[in-house]
């Protein structure tokens, strides 16, 4: 006997990649269960699989920087009860954080990818499940979107849930109107603009000298590096991330926010045209801005 979920979840995060740096994504989770009937000629109550099985992915991996833990570029310590220093010495374009521990998931082996992720999240569940789960499969896939989509991180101080963590992100579709019709060059302009980006907060700016990070990033500077820090309610976050791949924002970057954000930057481009903007926060949600 099977019971199948689609669409269980979505997995917010961002990752560490020898390619592409640090890189947003949004992963939609998909369920099959197997196994023997229990007492009430049930294999799972949809309702039970729904919330342990996500509950253990979000506590797991959602809205946490993945990190290939067996990759060669990787190096981490513990420079406090409860943090981490996590350096991605990538040649050229280094990544330096500092974060309490769990904003990191550390997944086994050198990539981190869907089938990597997948078997890290089988080992948990199968650990976690009811003994009458006899069969588990899990499928990590993404959004299938017609048009441009961007992949970018950032991090919300002011949330006081799981995005307030320095380093998670989306894979984002974008949708331009101008004067009513849809725009897809414009979409195309802008998705190339925020590929693999990091969205900083000039709020959150720091000089890179008053950061805590690991002596791995003792020959960073300002010339290379931006330098982010803040306080939020699960501890203090830095960050220093390579001046290439970052964009600075002059507000939070929610996405009601970024909508707007888009919306002024794009208007230049159109003058007096009516523009509509459709941004969206990973699968499914988002925020419309007009300019």
């Amino acid at each position: 006997m099977k019971l199948f979920v689609r669409d269980l979840t979505v997995i917010d995060s961002s990752y560490l990649c020898e390619r592409r740096g640090m890189v947003g994504e949004s992963w939609v989770v998909d369920i099959e269960l197997g196994g023997e009937l229990n007492e009430m000629s049930m294999l799972l109550d949809f309702g039970r699989v729904k919330k342990l099985i996500k509950a253990i992915i979000d506590r797991e991996v959602d809205h946490k920087l993945l990190i290939p833990a067996d990759n060669p570029l990787l190096r981490r310590a513990a420079p406090a009860a409860g943090e981490v220093w996590v350096d991605w010495l990538r040649p050229g374009h280094t990544i330096h954080l500092r974060s309490p521990e769990q904003a990191f998931a550390f997944i086994p082996g050198q990539q981190v990818d869907k089938e990597s992720l997948v078997a890290y999240l089988m080992e948990i569940l199968a650990r976690e499940l009811p003994g009458n789960i006899k069969d588990l499969a899990l499928t990590l896939r993404h959004e299938k979107i017609e048009g441009a989509f961007y992949h970018y991180s950032h991090g919300l101080k002011k949330h006081d849930g799981n995005c307030q963590r320095i380093a998670h992100g989306h894979r984002s579709p974008i949708e331009l109107y101008v004067d009513g019709e849809r725009a897809p060059e414009f979409e195309a302009a802008f998705a190339e603009r925020w590929s693999d980006i990091y969205l900083g907060t000039l709020e959150d700016e720091v000089a890179l000298e008053t950061l805590a990070l690991s002596p791995q990033a003792a020959l960073i500077g300002p010339d290379s590096h931006i330098g982010f820090a803040y306080e939020a309610p699960q501890g203090r976050f830095e960050l220093a991330m390579p001046r290439a791949g970052v964009e600075m924002i002059d507000t939070d970057t929610t996405v009601e926010l970024l909508a707007h954000y888009i919306a002024r930057e794009v208007k230049k481009q159109v003058g007096e045209k009516f523009l509509k903007v459709v941004a969206y926060e990973g699968v499914g949600k988002g925020a419309i801005a007009w300019a």
